[in-house]
């Protein structure tokens, strides 16, 4: 009698995956993206992306039709530059930076050669962590926190240690008090980063207060003492800014580049495709940084480079940031009057009003479970609504648990007249949750 080959095949043996793939989990954003496509009628309040209706179509094809009429420009943008990027454009960068401080470039502390041009800010993110963390080293973030890059961190083996954080940002007194007590357990060495979304938080909206940006600056300082400890500075939403103080960066209280790093992005401002992140770093870190970038791709997208560099040359990248400005406010508006509107009174749900970004923060009393495993998370979807589970950018507490009783909006991508009608949808489940838990605890009683 045969035998079918494929039931008689001995098993493949298992790949020997390493350790730092081991490590690796899939990012939520896969999740996410994958429930949107097969509920093509969602009105998706999770992706965190840019309103496709505002991106520069015409700004672009206007520039890349003079770039390539220049024969030579043509030929230079379609060639390798360097791997820490086209010059011109770093030159260009630095500039820019110094007049979102309103300063002199000069008066910075760091030169266009301090400035390393990436596939993203994203990848600046990861080269800075890759450069600097070893397996059980220490990075010091918020609770909630950006969940894209504390997943990286933790693919490289970092420990994330997370304190909390309020109205004013990154509670920057919480992290004083554990730094005195890493290096009374003798692990201060081990604390290599800490990571601070300064203008309007990825998850929460919020954003660092002056103060405390002044007062980390000078915590870090303070406890750099066999090394030092750099302070990453995540500026991506800093120039969707719609009221509110133009705060300074806290890189531009660093005068002589020793202890932050500041990473900027031209994909929440003008258009993601370009691909392109920009980060000034202190020299000895830049080096390294460099090296790994050589390994990954000796240079980002030169095309693109150029087509940031003439945005910016033209004025077409400012006009199209004060477009940005305009539809964001009013989506922004948008989405705050409809939670006033629509949502629950109770004292335990809130949510933040942010000054600029494209997020909002909501708490729902602790009782409710908003997380994705949840029967709301689950009812939302049905109702044609979806957001993000705020368990995805919290860090266990020492118990080992997480908070599931937030959820994070954007207004981002979403169409103008679905904003109301999803508040709506979301608000009706919320109510539906707090009645049942409400229900379940009188018949408790």
């Amino acid at each position: 009698m045969r035998t079918d080959a494929k039931h008689s095949a001995p098993a493949l043996p298992p790949l020997p995956l390493s350790s730092k793939a081991r490590r690796t989990r899939e990012q939520p954003i896969s999740f996410l993206i994958s429930t949107a496509l097969h509920n093509p009628g969602l009105i998706n309040l999770a992706a965190g992306l840019v309103d496709p209706l505002t991106l520069p179509v015409e700004e672009c094809a206007q520039i890349t039709r003079e770039l390539f009429a220049d024969r030579a420009r043509g030929r230079a943008a379609l060639q390798y530059d360097t791997t820490a990027g086209l010059r011109d454009l770093r030159r260009e960068l630095l500039a820019h930076m110094a007049r979102l401080e309103g300063v002199d470039a000069g008066t910075l502390g760091f030169t266009a050669e301090q400035i390393v041009l990436t596939t993203g800010s994203q990848q600046a993110l990861y080269l800075v962590g890759d450069a600097l963390v070893d397996p059980g080293d220490i990075v010091i973030a918020a609770n909630p926190s950006y969940f894209v890059y504390t997943g990286t961190l933790s693919s490289l083996g970092a420990n994330v240690m997370a304190v909390p954080m309020d109205e004013d940002g990154m509670d920057v007194e919480a992290v004083a008090t554990l730094l005195a007590g890493l290096e009374r357990e003798g692990k201060l060495d081990r604390v290599k980063l800490i990571y601070c979304t300064s203008y309007f938080d990825n998850p929460t909206g919020l954003t660092l207060s002056l103060d405390r940006r002044k007062r980390l600056l000078e915590i870090v300082r303070g406890y750099s003492k066999r090394h030092r400890i750099l302070i990453q500075e995540d500026a991506a939403y800093r120039e969707l800014r719609y009221d509110g103080p133009a705060l300074p960066s806290i890189k531009a209280m660093d005068p002589e580049n020793r202890y932050t790093i500041i990473s900027n992005t031209f994909s929440k401002p003008f258009a993601p495709g370009l691909k392109l992140g920009y980060t000034a770093m202190p020299d000895d870190l830049l080096h390294a940084v460099l090296q790994q970038k050589g390994n990954h791709d000796f240079g980002s997208a030169n095309l693109t480079q150029h087509i940031a560099l003439q945005a910016l040359r033209d004025g077409s990248y400012t006009r199209h940031v004060d477009v940005l400005v305009a539809s964001y406010r009013a989506k922004r508006d948008a989405i705050l009057k409809a939670l006033d509107r629509y949502m629950p009174k109770n004292p335990g749900l809130t949510w933040t009003h942010p000054h600029g970004g494209l997020y909002v923060w909501v708490t729902l009393p602790e009782r409710i479970d908003a997380s994705r495993q949840s029967t709301m998370f689950e009812s939302c979807i049905a109702n044609g609504v979806m957001y993000v589970p705020g368990e995805y950018c919290f860090q266990p507490d020492e118990s080992g648990k997480i908070p599931r009783n937030h959820l994070r909006l954007s207004f981002g991508q979403v169409d103008p007249k679905q904003i109301e009608p999803g508040i709506e949808r979301l608000a009706q489940v919320v109510a539906q949750q707090m009645s049942e838990q409400s229900a379940t605890s009188t018949l408790a009683l």
